[in-house]
């Protein structure tokens, strides 16, 4: 019996106008990096970093990219993103000259230079879109390998929704797992830690993830003898092929000019990852870059008379067109009038998107120039002065925004009229809004989901109290209940797993939660964080945890450039909710102590750091960010897991507010601010001064970023007329940042009868052992001292000096 079948078999024809299309595409991508230079060099854009020479391979790759795939990229991938229709030429054009409207320039609206790429992965009002039914980049960065740990996240994510049962929000985010994540790199890169790191960290997890090395050569001007062993990347990592006695990676080397064999390659590779969950590594060798490495500098500097010829007989483009002639796909008049055809369409496009993005200014140009010209009339003493600068003015005939307010900024101190002045500055201040906002917004989340949605809820405990609970048991407890209610929450870092993490928070919530949920990785914090980041853009719920504090700085180049920036650079259009968790301030030693807070809160901001003063604390902000669409940093005290807190009835459900304090103990005489672990060292002071008749007020932090959202230090301040800020940090650090905070965006600075002072720890890092704190950080005596000190220059009789 004959069975009917579909025939799947691609015929000639099909072959032939899906390989055209592929040209075409490669083409127009060429072109766009062509003309893309000659727009830097004659100055409508600012800079230019171009994908020219890596075309065809991005062609391959896009033809094994499905609906819900990932990229995570670099700026060489233009090809790539409009071979899967999300960046067409006049895009390009808008995103190199910075066009501030997501309309014309959907990657960024002008924040990031162009060959930075995003997919939008959320509605307008900041819900998420179906993502199975796209294709998806994250949101690219510059930092030469940045772009890696973010992608083992994102492959990670599949191996989750794959084998995790129960996580409910899985329909807009999954298939049964089989989304692969796409990472590219150039070869110089390589070279960072980062990707050692993730390669490391994908083939220990063994996710589905392909990694794409771009490999021509050279790294900016520097050759690869200097910068790879062996000059190859695939050759040094071969130990990595998995094999039939372990785990690891499918490795391919190919040619970046062969069409045939880069598409036959990528295939593969998208089967092996997409079915089996294994890692592939893809180099992509004998690649050019017929422009060298951007607008800022010429390769003919570089590159050898005979490196040159290569390049020119190996472009990818030229060697598609010589296969596609030799197999009868087309003629080679066919190809060169298409050539031309694509040519004229990139110059229009261009055009287009030149003119959409510098006539609304000329508009405004004109309208300003008409106002000025008013205001010139009506001068008395200054008419040919303000005549001069908007003769200055008229001459700009590609004018940007900035020179629009330059010059009324300076014509605005020369009027003398009154009615003119208020005109003008009408018009400073809202072409000043309106612009600002273009550049400013969405630095957090502007959705209902922000942080300050949510509405505080006090712990509840029961009349006949139960039995007070060590910290970390508050914690553990209020874990196991966010574990049941969101089933997309999961935790991992270094010994969080089987020992339920260092200082048992944790405990036993591996052996109830399985261990792809509460999970054990290697000692590598930037991809910790990644994993966090990764998973997070495809709608899990991670908490990332670095063991200490002072570890955070392995990771703090990722968590600046990529969570911290991500809300802004993509305007809102993609977020990623991650949780650290961490512990820091008082312990042991110079690696085990520290509280390096102002270096933190200025390298991060974008994500909200929260500093609880006990672990109630601590879990009420968990239960807060599981609510909101944010990231965070919580740092619990490292001291406090074993101190003794009352046991509250709705774990999982008492949330403690972002961005407000707590005053722990109302006082008349000054405001005492701190955080953390201090603040008991501080209350503890603040009992013994009330014995000599100093009644202090003090004051929980409780959040750095944001800080005090409803102004009340300052009515603390209004009542006792003096500040003491006390932190661990080193002078200047985090104490001056609150003190800014206090004086300047409070305006307390109007109620102090003496200097606002602080008191930190040392400059120096802390010693070891319990002497080596008391004499590094701020002891209870140090803080009695100063607050002392302070009273005794108000009443010098009343609180005589302590030392003669």
């Amino acid at each position: 019996m004959i069975k009917e079948i579909n025939n799947t078999t691609l015929t000639f024809e099909d072959f032939k106008t899906e390989v055209l299309n592929d040209y075409r595409t490669a083409v127009i991508s060429r072109e766009c990096s062509l003309l893309g230079r000659k727009e830097v060099l004659t100055g409508k854009a600012k800079f230019g970093i171009f994908g020219d020479g890596k075309e065809v391979p991005q062609l391959a790759m896009a033809k094994a990219f499905k609906n819900g795939d990932f990229r995570s990229g670099y700026y060489r991938d233009q090809t790539f993103m409009m071979a899967i229709g999300e960046l067409d030429a006049k895009q390009f054009f808008a995103g190199l000259y910075g066009h501030t409207d997501l309309a014309f320039d959907p990657m960024s609206a002008g924040r990031q230079m162009g060959g930075h790429f995003v997919t939008h992965s959320l509605n307008e009002d900041g819900s998420w879109k179906d993502l199975t039914k796209q294709k998806n980049s994250s949101s690219d960065i510059s930092p030469t390998a940045g772009q890696m740990p973010r992608l083992l996240g994102l492959a990670q994510a599949s191996k989750i929704y794959r084998n995790v049962d129960g996580i409910t929000i899985k329909d807009k985010f999954s298939v049964n797992g089989d989304e692969v994540a796409w990472g590219t790199i150039g070869n110089a890169s390589t070279s960072e830690g980062l990707f050692f790191e993730t390669i490391n960290a994908a083939g220990v997890l063994q996710v589905p993830m392909v990694m794409s090395v771009w490999d021509d050569e050279y790294g900016i001007s520097v050759h690869a003898k200097h910068q790879t062993t062996k000059e190859n990347i695939s050759e040094i990592l071969k130990g990595y092929q998995r094999d039939e006695d372990a785990k690891g990676y499918e490795i391919f080397r190919v040619k970046g000019w062969d069409y045939a064999e880069l598409v036959s390659t990528y295939e593969r590779a998208g089967a092996i990852a997409r079915e089996e969950h294994i890692p592939v590594l893809i180099h992509v060798s004998e690649l050019t870059q017929p422009q060298g490495h951007s607008t800022s500098g010429s390769h003919e500097r570089y590159k050898s008379a005979e490196r040159l010829a290569w390049e020119k007989d190996y472009d990818c483009i030229r060697q598609m067109r010589l296969w596609m002639i030799a197999i009868n796909i087309a003629s080679p008049e066919e190809l060169s009038e298409l050539d031309f055809e694509l040519k004229k369409h990139v110059l229009e496009a261009k055009k287009e998107a030149w003119n959409s993005f510098i006539n609304p200014i000329i508009e405004e140009q004109k309208n300003l120039l008409e106002l000025l010209e008013q205001i010139a009339e009506a001068s008395i003493n200054h008419k040919e002065r303000i005549k001069k600068l908007i003769s200055e003015l008229s001459a700009i005939k590609a004018p940007l925004k900035k020179e629009l307010l330059v010059y009324a900024r300076k014509i605005l101190r020369f009027i003398e009229v009154p009615n003119s002045k208020v005109l003008l500055s009408n018009w400073i201040t809202r072409f000043l809004t309106e612009t600002q906002e273009k550049f400013s917004s969405n630095q957090h989340s502007e959705s209902a989901q922000n942080v300050f949605s949510v509405e505080k809820v006090l712990p509840k405990y029961a009349e006949n109290a139960k039995p007070d609970l060590d910290g970390r048991m508050i914690l553990r407890d209020n874990f196991d209940a966010l574990f049941a209610k969101y089933p997309e929450t999961l935790i991992f870092g270094e010994d969080v797993g089987n020992i339920g993490d260092v200082n048992q928070g944790l405990e036993g919530m591996q052996e109830k939660y399985g261990e792809l949920r509460v999970a054990d990785v290697g000692i590598r914090e930037a991809t910790i964080i990644g994993q966090g980041i990764g998973m997070a853009l495809r709608g899990l719920r991670p908490i990332a945890e670095i063991q200490y504090l002072d570890y955070l700085l392995y990771a703090i180049q990722i968590m600046s450039d990529d969570l911290a920036t991500l809300q802004y650079r993509t305007v809102g259009k993609q977020k990623a909710p991650l949780i650290i968790r961490t512990r820091g301030h008082r312990l042991e030693g110079i690696w085990h102590s520290g509280s390096p807070m102002g270096m933190i809160i200025n390298a991060i901001r974008g994500i909200h750091v929260l500093v609880p003063r006990d672990m109630t604390q601590a879990a009420g902000f968990y239960n807060t960010l599981l609510e909101c669409d944010e990231p965070a940093l919580v740092i619990e005290c490292l001291n406090g897991y074993r101190l003794k807190e009352k046991t509250p009835l709705n774990f999982g459900e008492f949330k403690t507010p972002i961005g407000v304090v707590e005053t722990l103990k109302e006082g008349a005489d000054i405001t005492l601010v701190s955080y953390g672990s201090t603040l008991r060292l501080v209350q503890q002071a603040a009992n013994e001064l009330l014995e000599l008749g100093i009644d202090c007020e003090v004051i929980d932090v409780q959040s750095l970023l944001p800080f005090d959202i409803n102004k009340d230090i300052v009515k603390s301040i209004a009542k006792t007329n003096r500040l003491l800020v006390i932190d661990e940090d080193v002078p200047g650090g985090a104490s001056a940042y609150i003190l800014q905070q206090i004086l300047e965006e409070q305006d307390a600075y109007k109620y102090l009868d003496s200097k606002p002072q602080t008191l930190a720890a040392k400059a120096h890092r802390p010693a070891y052992g319990t002497d080596g704190d008391y004499f590094s950080k701020p002891s209870a005596e140090d803080i009695f001292e100063k607050i002392y000190e302070m009273m005794n220059e108000v009443n010098p009789s009343k609180y005589p000096a302590l030392y003669q």
